[in-house]
């Protein structure tokens, strides 16, 4: 049997609470959180740095106490349910979700639906860096996760190719750690990440900075142990001759994130395969009536205030299509 739901929401990041409490706020009395994780917040719980909320909330806050604040929100409003541990795996064209919860299998239609899961990063086969496959390769958010929440190290001797926000903000974290950071590699003229992660990650404690450059080669068997890299010109081609090595345990790769949007994209809205995001004109809209898509899935954000901001019109949408849908 398949429950039916006024409005569901897949995602209970910084995008999918806001979409929530300005759906309830505009009128809606019957929402559906569905979070994959063991808690709301999203990627926000393992950023312990501070950085968040200065246009939002007009205070400098850490991510986890940026998202308490929804969450404090979201308590408060009974209309608002949320399932937690709750993984879609699969999505029809006239919104009908089936996830998986420990010990259940479970259907909903939702009368409005908005996506709200986030992004996934690319990976080393992604940008094509050649040489041995050892242990000590890493995404830059999956090493991120290790230190702030499970309390792992993941190197002593690190090497971070790309500079986007994620890699950069790592290289202050080994670094406090007691890591060394021996280099960020950026193929581009100029760093991909915010300037003030630059000046404060990176400048602030002497970490080498190499624009135009990249890995020609990952040395190691059981583990990374050096790491050639070369410069490169503006068309991206090896400048002969500038090669020389950097000895490492440990490569982040943050080259940037991918849009998580396999879900609607099975439900058939139409997809820019280049950037992994809904066609359509208008702000969170898609192609398919009634479902929308909001936060860093809808496009990739810089900060997370902006992520709120745009979030809370994706709710507001998604009211007044249902306030259509009643006439």
């Amino acid at each position: 049997m398949i429950k039916q739901r006024e409005l569901v929401i897949v995602g209970g990041g910084p995008a999918g609470m806001a979409a929530a409490l300005s759906a309830y706020k505009n009128g809606v009395k019957d929402i559906l959180i569905l979070e994959r994780d063991e808690y709301l917040g999203g990627i926000l719980n393992q950023c312990i740095h501070p950085g968040f909320g200065i246009d939002y909330f007009k205070e400098i806050l850490t991510g986890p106490e940026y998202a308490r604040r929804f969450i404090n929100k979201l308590e408060q409003v009974p209309r608002i349910e949320v399932s937690l541990r709750s993984f879609v795996v699969d999505l029809t064209k006239d919104k009908v979700l089936t996830f998986l919860k420990p010990g259940s299998f479970n259907r909903i239609k939702a009368k409005a639906l908005i996506m709200a899961t986030g992004c996934r990063e690319k990976t080393r086969e992604m940008v094509h860096i050649p040489g041995t496959r050892p242990a000590g390769i890493f995404s830059a958010g999956l090493a991120q996760k290790m230190i702030n929440i499970e309390g792992l190290i993941p190197g002593k001797k690190v090497v971070i190719v790309g500079s986007g926000d994620i890699g950069l903000i790592m290289a202050r974290r080994f670094v406090l750690e007691g890591a060394q950071v021996k280099a960020v590699i950026e193929i581009q003229k100029q760093s991909q990440g915010l300037l003030r992660n630059v000046v404060q990650c990176v400048q602030d404690y002497n970490i080498p900075f190499f624009c135009q450059h990249k890995i020609s080669k990952i040395h190691g068997n059981s583990r990374v142990e050096k790491v050639s890299v070369v410069k490169v010109d503006k068309n991206f081609k090896t400048v002969a001759n500038t090669e020389f090595e950097i000895e490492c345990d440990s490569i982040l790769i943050s080259v940037g994130l991918i849009p998580e949007n396999e879900l609607i994209e099975m439900a058939g809205v139409k997809i820019d395969k280049n950037t992994n995001t809904p066609v359509y004109k208008g702000l969170n809209k898609t192609s398919i009536k009634g479902l929308f898509v909001c936060g860093n899935s809808y496009k990739v954000y810089d900060i997370v205030d902006s992520v709120s901001s745009d979030s809370e019109k994706a709710g507001q949408s998604a009211a007044e299509y249902l306030k259509r849908g009643k006439k």
